[in-house]
Parts: C-alpha cells; structure tokens; sequence
C-alpha cells in the first residue's frame, strides 16, 4: 500500500487477511468490526472490481457464522444482512471514487511534468534562437560601424601615403579624415559593447545623424554627396531610426566600393504613415534586374534586409532611373511604417 504498487502480493495480501478472519469470527462475532479496516484495504490493494469481490466475501463470513450457528434465517435476513449489503455498496461506491480520483490525480501529475518538461524545452530553444538572433544583431552592428569604419581608415590611410611626397597638403587632409573617422568608430564600437543608441544618434535627430554622415561620406571618397530631407518630421522608434541610419551607413558603403559613381543623394522622406529612405547614386548600375523579393547578395544587404524586415518594413533595390530594369546609377529604397 505504502509503494502504490498493484500485483500478487496485495491478492496474497487480502487472502491472508481472510484466512485469519473467518476463524476470528468463529471464536468472536464482535470481530466483525474489523471489516473497517479490511474494505478500505481491498480498494488500495487491488482493481474495482476483484476489490468489491473481496468486501463481498468479508462480508458474507459473518452472515455465514450465524447460518452455520443455527440462527433463523429470517432474523439474519432482516438485520445483518441489510448492513452488510450496506457495507458493501458503501464500500463499492466510495473505494471505486477515490481509485477513479487517485488515477485522475496520476495523470495530472504526470501532464503536469511533460508540461514542465516541455517548459524547460520551449524556454532552451527560446535561449538559444535569442542567442542566435543577438548574435546575428551584433554582427550586422560590428559590419556596420567597425568594419566600414576600418575600410574608411584604410582608404584615407592609403590616400595619405600615395600623395606624401607630392601634395603633403592632402596628404595631412586625409590623415586628419582618418583620425576623425577612427575617433567616431571608436565612439560607436565602444556604445555598440554598452548596447546603447548608436553615437550618431545619441543627442541629435536622425535627420542630423544622416547629414553629418552624408557630409563625412562626401569629404573621405571626393563624390559629390547631398542629403535632402522631405515631409515633417514625427517621433520614430530608437529601433527604427538605428535601422534606418545603418541602411544609410551600409549604401553608402557599396557607392564607395562598387558603384564609381561621381555623385549620390541620401533623402528622407516622412509621410503620414511612411518613413522613406532612398540613397542614389549616378555610378555603374545594377548589372541585372533586381525585384523586391530577390536574395540580397552579399552580408551587407543581407544584413540590411535583416534589420528592416525586424521593423516590419521594406527594402527594394533597383535602378536610379524608374521604369528602367537596368541600367546606370542605383537607388536603395527603405520603406517603415510610422
């Protein structure tokens, strides 16, 4: 009883206990009594059915005694055998009860401990998708400032050295260009580890974010950069604004490294319920078409379409000339819902 364990030793257990009871009943009828006891036993030993199987044959020894003694079968059948019939139903009916409760309360505690186990699955596999996706964050961040910050440095770097000899003046202009953009890209990596706003965007507008970034972009490569800025400016989401200014950070970095071009715009547009982002640029073009739903290739724009896809926005890459499937100059559009 103590193991809740069903099998023969509870049969042998309960046919033990009969054969003490008969002889106890022979010798003292008042032994009878000890049926409170056996009944609630049968029920813990043994299934329903062979449990109410054994109140019966408790039951029926004492009735049986009193046959055998010769008392008038009438005087038994008009008191102890209504009582022991009592007994038995009682015993049936509530020994039944708490076996179908005891059996329900298993299953519970069983579903219950799937459930935490299936908790413990749901919040490891949680763990692990928002380490993957952290991961994948902090990648885009680390492309967007450290390494475009460190091609700038290089390029200007390599600028200096080239025209040392020849133009010392621009030589000192380029070495001076590096020194700021390291200085800012040290800014940024160092609130990129505090997870913090970008620096850019730390005390002023992204409208202003983007400017100074357009005016850095047109001063390292010589390309003829403007910024124009359309609409009235709403409040944006600190997530949005970041998604936007890295957009911008990461197409500017293509113009620098594939497009060749000699000018390129940046604008930013608000309507009353799109924040646009466009940057153009007059340089080599798209040398296919390109769709809305095409892969972006390389880890920059895939990154991007990342990014935007976590606001719910849009990125399309196309021609800088509507209408047209390819040709000169490029336009990256960014659409997000206010």
């Amino acid at each position: 009883m103590r193991d809740e364990v069903e099998d023969w030793r509870g049969y042998g257990y309960l046919a033990g206990a009969l054969v003490l009871y008969v002889p106890a009943v022979l010798l003292n009828g008042s032994a009878s009594f000890v049926l409170f006891a056996l009944c609630p036993q049968a029920y813990m030993l043994a299934g329903s059915v062979p449990a109410t199987v054994a109140v019966v044959v408790f039951n029926s020894v004492h009735l049986t005694v009193l046959l055998a003694r010769g008392v008038d079968p009438v005087e038994v059948a008009t008191h102890p055998l209504p009582v022991a019939a009592l007994t038995v139903v009682f015993s049936a009916t509530f020994g039944s009860s708490i076996r179908r409760v005891v059996a329900q309360n298993a299953e519970r505690a069983r579903l219950i401990r799937e459930l935490d186990r299936s908790r413990g699955e749901v919040a490891r596999l949680s763990h692990e998708a928002g380490i993957l996706a952290e991961r994948q964050r902090l990648a885009g961040e680390i492309h967007d400032t450290v390494a475009q910050g460190l091609t700038s440095v290089v390029l200007l770097v390599q600028a200096a050295d080239a025209g040392l000899d020849d133009d010392p003046e621009a030589a000192h202009r380029h070495l001076a260009l590096a020194a700021r953009t390291a200085r800012e890209n040290l800014a940024e990596t160092r609130e990129l580890i505090a997870a913090l706003t970008p620096a850019a965007l730390t005390d002023s507008s992204l409208a202003d974010a983007l400017a100074r970034l357009v005016a850095r972009f047109g001063a390292e490569t010589g390309i003829a950069a403007e910024f124009r800025r359309d609409g009235t400016p709403v409040p944006l989401s600190t997530r949005t604004e970041v998604v936007l200014l890295r957009a911008a950070q990461e197409s500017l970095a293509n113009v620098r490294k594939h497009a060749e071009a000699r000018s390129a715009t940046v604008r930013l547009a608000f309507t009353l319920e799109t924040v646009l982002l466009e940057v153009t640029d007059d340089g080599r073009g798209l040398t296919e078409p390109a769709t809305t739903d095409a892969p972006a290739r390389g880890y920059g724009l895939t990154a991007m379409r990342t990014r935007v896809d976590q606001v719910s926005g849009l990125l399309t890459l196309g021609p800088a000339v509507p209408g047209s499937a390819t040709g000169p100059g490029t336009t990256v559009r960014v659409a997000v819902p206010i």
